[in-house]
């Protein structure tokens, strides 16, 4: 007779009865009564003797594009053949949509492609693919009038199953044999020979493990699209994330067409790299050229806008601030921000406050990244102190000027990396004069046509944006 334990969903730990708090990470309610399953001793073979690293050879053609040129750029330059990518973001921001259209690419360049929806029925998949304009919709072999095995290279369409069992997926992967499977979503499968339900710790880690070995034993490249907390982290154990190859967070706003495509983990490639896309009626469209794209609507000469220019990956992108300073109509100042760090814009509040003279204790701030974006790195404080204190001059920064350099809490302004490629991003789109740290002007060699103004401190920034006697109003 099997013997019960209850299993913690937050962290896994197990208890041999229910408590109300696991004593591990202290979640409340999370102890799940699941039936310990009963497996014989394993028989421990070796597998393969030891090598030479240099006697290893490496095969040539082992990635493989998807057809969608902003995820082979996360990738590393397409799909590695054996690799397993998890895919996850927030409920409708495009996980599937982009694993769908991953999938018809990949049929349609010769591949042999099984999608597994374990979330809805093989039809609600083709509703879906009809309505965002995918040609595989409609194509041969998208109604599995066939069997799996009479399929041929030239099939243009994955193959779909609607299959939440891992014991019959993993027979239908020996019968089948594609080179690259998407499984929407892997909490949805489960294991027979567990007794508890899809989803749980148990479920999840079983499931992710021995789909990896399956796939890596048979060549098969992989998609994993995975849950995510309400914390932003995927749901599941962590150890999931070790298990696969990739892991990639799919961000953005739903109310905003811009998402950005992140990779978390890359075992076949950088970490560096991002993918923007534009979500359109007909899916996701990859952005090559972001920056014109986020400030495609920015208003000519308004005042509490800046152009700052940040790395994302190895990309220099463009992107808008915009802040509007107002008084505190009832007495209690705030700071809100969309898209940027709060305590950094609080920090950088009170630097304008005390360096610069400016009054802000009794105003409200508002700070937003337009287009959706989000900004972290320091080298955006130059461009979020440039905003506030367009607005409260009610001053415009130059339609030509792009900003940036990091702040510190005396009003220095400190060097950032990268600059000259900042610098050149912002001559290609027409900016002719960029405000940067005194020590990257110093150093910065762009022949871009672009007049480089280096500053040392704030009041050598409100010299060059607003004029000599822009800090003496407050």
């Amino acid at each position: 007779m099997k013997r019960s334990v209850f299993v913690c969903q937050q962290c896994g730990s197990q208890a041999p009865k229910w408590l109300g708090r696991c004593g591990q990470c202290g979640a409340w309610g999370t102890l799940v009564e699941e039936r310990e399953s009963s497996k014989a001793a394993p028989d421990v073979r070796r597998t393969e003797a030891p090598r030479l690293l240099t006697d290893v050879g490496v095969a040539s053609g082992v990635r493989r594009e998807t057809g969608l040129g902003e995820l082979d750029r996360v990738l590393g330059g397409g799909l590695v053949r054996g690799s397993v990518v998890l895919i996850g973001g927030d409920p409708g921001i495009g996980k599937s949509t982009l694993a769908l259209q991953a999938a018809c690419a990949l049929s349609a360049s010769g591949a042999r492609v099984l999608y597994v929806a374990g979330e809805e029925s093989a039809e609600q998949v083709k509703v879906r693919a009809m309505r965002i304009g995918l040609g595989a919709a409609g194509a041969p072999g998208a109604d599995g009038g066939r069997a799996p095995h009479g399929e041929t290279a030239a099939d243009p369409s994955p193959w779909i199953v609607a299959e939440t069992t891992l014991e019959a997926l993993l027979a239908l992967l020996h019968e089948m044999t594609p080179e690259v499977i998407v499984i929407d979503s892997v909490q949805t499968l489960a294991s027979a020979e567990l007794g508890s339900a899809a989803g749980s710790v148990g479920q999840v880690r079983e499931v992710a493990a021995r789909l990896v070995t399956a796939c890596k034993a048979a060549g098969t490249a992989a998609f994993l699209i995975g849950h995510v907390t309400k914390e932003g982290f995927l749901a599941g154990p962590r150890v999931l994330e070790h298990m696969v190859d990739t892991v990639l967070y799919f961000e953005g706003d739903r109310d905003h067409a811009f998402r950005i495509l992140r990779a978390a983990k890359n075992r076949f490639g950088s970490t560096n790299e991002i993918g923007v896309f534009e979500m359109r009626e007909g899916g996701l469209i990859g952005v090559p050229n972001a920056s014109e794209i986020f400030l495609a609507e920015r208003p000519a000469m308004a005042a509490g806008s800046a152009v700052i220019a940040t790395i994302e990956g190895s990309r220099p992108i463009l992107v808008e601030v915009q802040a509007l300073v107002s008084a505190a109509p009832y007495g209690t100042p705030r700071r809100t921000t969309l898209g940027l760090d709060a305590n950094r814009a609080a920090l950088l509040a009170a630097v304008l406050e005390k360096r610069m003279g400016m009054r802000l204790g009794d105003r409200d701030i508002f700070l937003n990244v337009a287009g959706g974006v989000r900004v972290e790195e320091p080298a955006a404080d130059l461009g979020v102190v440039a905003a506030i204190a367009s607005s409260y001059l009610d001053r415009p920064l130059g339609s030509d000027v792009v900003v940036m350099g990091e702040v510190g809490l005396t009003g220095e302004v400190r060097a950032i990396g990268r600059a000259d490629a900042r610098v050149r991003e912002g001559a290609r789109l027409g900016f002719r004069r960029a405000i940067v740290p005194a020590a990257n002007a110093r150093q910065s060699s762009p022949d871009d046509g672009v007049e480089i103004v280096g500053v040392r401190a704030l009041d050598e920034l409100f010299a060059a944006a607003f004029g000599s006697d822009a800090s003496a109003r407050g």
